[in-house]
């Protein structure tokens, strides 16, 4: 007999994996494109998100910066604009919370970089003002999104829409894209 908890649990894998199935492997791969062409050009990844999505970013960072970087003759460049906490802190007492990201933008990006982020609604303040900074200064943008969409799917030039709005799922599907784009270089796909 099956308990009401694995029934839940059955339930919530279910959603889950109809959630990956909303990705398309093209875009995908259009996504690993922008990410080769910044690495032959030596340009920077900036990587953004608030709250889940800003660890996402951050461990995004980590496994392209490293691992990625690992297999390769040349380094990634990439950094995730949510892990100095001291300046984060000091854009938003200074500026407001809705600069953290785009203050950090103005002091390294150069046109070319890409700006990637991850977002379940598309609709962050500090997000929208960094796509619109990126998208006036030449930046290639890059957006993971729920399926609410919101204004990033509007200003970013490359926008993967998850098909739901769960923000668990939505933030488990990121990672997913995440390690999809960091393995396609470990394991060799994107040589």
């Amino acid at each position: 007999m099956v308990t009401p908890m694995q029934a839940w649990i059955e339930s919530y894998l279910s959603a889950q994996k109809r959630a990956v199935d909303t990705l398309q492997p093209a875009q995908l791969a259009g996504l690993v494109a922008t990410l080769k062409t910044a690495h032959a050009a030596d340009a920077q990844i900036f990587v953004a998100g608030n709250g889940g999505s800003a660890a996402n970013a951050s461990h995004f960072a980590v496994d392209l910066g490293k691992g990625a970087s690992d297999k390769l003759g040349r380094r990634f460049r990439v950094m995730s604009l949510c892990d100095n906490t001291a300046w984060i802190t000091a854009l938003g007492n200074d500026y407001s919370y809705d600069e953290i990201f785009v203050r950090q933008l103005m002091n390294f990006a150069r046109p070319g970089d890409v700006l990637l982020s991850a977002s379940v609604s598309g609709n962050s303040p500090n997000l929208v003002k960094a796509y619109e900074w990126a998208g006036a200064h030449g930046l290639r943008t890059i957006a993971l999104l729920g399926a609410k969409r919101g204004r990033l799917a509007e200003l970013a030039e490359q926008a993967v829409i998850i098909g739901d709005t769960h923000y668990g799922r939505v933030e488990d599907v990121q990672m997913h894209i995440l390690h999809l784009l960091c393995y396609a270089f470990m394991e060799g796909a994107a040589a």
